[in-house]
């Protein structure tokens, strides 16, 4: 059974709202609590209420669920928002020129807010334990102030990744602290390093007691991984207010290179050699188990944000696309799914016997249901979606409006794997990140290509430059469609680059040419019986599956009279050029603006930078 965070209701929560609400639309005072903090914290019983509380921002209608995690990381070289030709609100977020009135964003109660409001909490949960929780001293309420530390690095690692330099609040809000400009990013970075420093030393590994046996609470593993992550992110490149918007490193000697790629290997290194957390053997089976509420720690997932049955997105955003309930759901009335995919070229940069290549690009849907069945149907080359999360992968079966309550997956040991074997090649070479690599990629490859593609493809990698360039695409075939890519190609100061490349080989996939020559422009498919899913049938027909010829190169012979054909060619000039806004240098526009609401409502005290109206 899922811990059912995102939706709990307790009435120490009344100890949050009363400090987490904007003033005159900005932010409130503190006011009297029901409960006087010293119970509540002196209390382990209480403050893991407390602490519960700092997670519900995270399922709020407009800010994680609905907001943030449906449009955060997009447009990249290997997704986009499939409407991103189309003028919306949705595709202003993703198309690198968003206006500080999108429409999806500009209110009171959105993602920037919910953020603030979940920092709030935190730091309030912080004081109260330190004050009167004597977390030294007593383990359980050492974990709790761990967790607190950890929840409030994840919202504000979130506010960075998103908006570049943002207000340092670190107390609860007090009368002179209202109105807060926006600090320096490097600062607040040292500080979640720092705090998460003091939190791996409060917390447990996973299943080392009760409160780290899923991974929906805090654990050690998590908590260093996270700390190597915001280690590579400070020390790498990123766009810096100076002079209209400026692209460096940062300037801070404690977040240099050196520094901080040696923190990251020290945290990586120390998870890896815990035991505590591994790959799963399988990447598809991985993925079945999130999409089955699978949540007990010590696997691959390090943590995830958890959500109810109820709440959250994941499945209602980025599943394969069902046009109306069905067999699988019935979640809402009409199509849900697939507002978002890979771009068409990254099904064929994947090696053919890539394992993760069929579990993450899918070019069909699922059509509209006849008598409660659906049937899957191809959809157009420019059309693909992610199929990392899919609704007949799930045991129970979806009935709310727009609600899936899948967890969001927030980092899993796959990355810690990466992020090591980059760090160990910038310090020590590619001999000392090769074993990393290769963990990845055995897990990628059958038993019997191992040699090949794994072995002798990590070993020819024979410089730093070429073993990074290994990385760069790793990563992209391990982590398509979980919106990572964006982060990592700002830090590579890759991100116009690798947009540029994305858009040059997608018109010579169009016109099949390079390394495009040999796809098809016919697929062949049939229809075959869905045996894994036999039961939610309910003893209708189950010839719904497709079964394609033609996805890979040189599939060009008609296969057969029981096949059809299907027309696989209609990638054109306006769907490529949506990747971004023509005229929009995206590495000026690495961060959405704040929104016109908070900028208004901020006291004169936040503004606007990066070539984005100030005020």
């Amino acid at each position: 059974m899922k811990h059912k965070i995102i939706i709990a209701c307790l009435a120490l929560v009344t100890l949050f709202t009363a400090c987490e609400q904007y003033k005159d639309d900005y932010l409130e005072g503190p006011a009297q609590s029901t409960l006087d903090e010293s119970v509540i914290f002196s209390s382990p019983g209480l403050t893991r209420g407390a602490i519960d509380g700092i997670m519900i921002p995270f399922g709020e209608t407009n800010s994680y669920r609905g907001r943030f995690l449906p449009f955060y990381g997009l447009n990249t070289d290997v997704e986009w928002y499939n409407a991103s030709q189309s003028a919306s609100s949705q595709t202003e977020l993703c198309n690198y020129d968003t206006p500080v009135t999108n429409q999806q964003m500009n209110t009171s109660n959105n993602a920037w807010a919910m953020m603030f409001s979940g920092i709030e909490r935190a730091n309030i949960a912080i004081k109260g334990i330190r004050q009167y929780g004597n977390p030294m001293q007593d383990a359980e309420m050492g974990q709790l102030l761990g967790e607190a530390l950890t929840f409030r690095a994840i919202y504000y690692a979130d506010l960075m990744k998103a908006w570049g330099d943002v207000p340092y609040r670190f107390e609860p809000i007090n009368n002179e602290s209202l109105y807060l400009p926006k600090t320096n990013r490097d600062v607040i970075y040292k500080q979640l390093i720092a705090d998460l420093g003091e939190a791996a030393t409060l917390v447990a590994w996973p299943n080392a007691n009760s409160a780290t046996t899923t991974v929906e609470r805090i654990n050690k593993a998590f908590v260093k991984s996270l700390r190597a992550r915001l280690a590579m992110v400070a020390s790498g490149y990123q766009l810096y207010p100076e002079n209209g918007g400026t692209i460096r490193r940062s300037n801070d000697p404690e977040l240099s290179v050196a520094n901080m790629y040696a923190l990251a290997l020290s945290e990586t290194r120390s998870v890896i050699q815990s035991g505590t957390v591994s790959l799963n053997p399988s990447f598809e089976g991985f993925w079945k188990n999130v999409n089955q509420d699978y949540i007990a720690a010590g696997g691959e997932s390090l943590w995830e944000i958890p959500f109810a049955e109820g709440r959250g997105r994941m499945l209602y955003s980025f599943a394969v696309r069902n046009l109306s309930p069905n067999q699988f759901q019935a979640n809402g009335t009409s199509s849900n799914g697939g507002s978002a995919g890979p771009l068409p070229t990254v099904f064929y940069d994947f090696d053919e016997k890539d394992t993760r290549r069929d579990v993450t690009c899918i070019p069909y849907r699922w059509g509209t249901a006849v008598n409660g069945i659906a049937k899957q149907e191809l959809v157009a080359l420019n059309t693909w979606y992610f199929g990392k999360y899919r609704y007949e992968w799930m045991k129970r079966k979806v009935n709310a409006a727009s609600d899936d309550g899948v967890n969001k997956v927030y980092m899993r040991y796959a990355e810690v794997l990466l992020i090591a074997a980059e760090a160990a090649n910038e310090l020590e070479g590619p001999g000392g990140a090769a074993p990393y690599l290769k963990q990845i990629r055995q897990r990628a490859f059958a038993a019997a290509d191992q040699s090949t593609k794994v072995d002798a493809y990590v070993d020819a990698l024979g410089s730093k430059e070429d073993m990074f360039q290994a990385i760069v695409k790793e990563h992209k075939f391990e982590f398509t469609g979980e919106m990572e890519r964006k982060q990592a190609l700002i830090r590579w100061n890759l991100l116009k680059t690798k947009l540029d490349e994305a858009k040059v080989k997608m018109a010579n996939l169009r016109d099949r040419s390079g390394d495009y020559l040999t796809v098809p422009s016919i697929l062949y498919y049939k229809y075959i019986k869905d045996a894994a899913n036999e039961a939610k049938y309910e003893g209708k027909d189950n010839t719904t599956i497709l079964q394609v010829y033609g996805l890979n190169r040189g599939e060009s012979t008609n296969p057969g009279a029981d096949y059809s054909s299907f027309s696989w060619n209609n990638l054109n000039d306006e769907k490529v050029n949506s990747l971004y806004k023509i005229g929009v240098n995206p590495d000026n526009r690495q961060y959405w603006p704040i929104w016109q609401y908070f900028i208004s409502s901020s006291n004169g005290q936040l503004v606007n930078d990066y070539g984005y109206p100030a005020n």
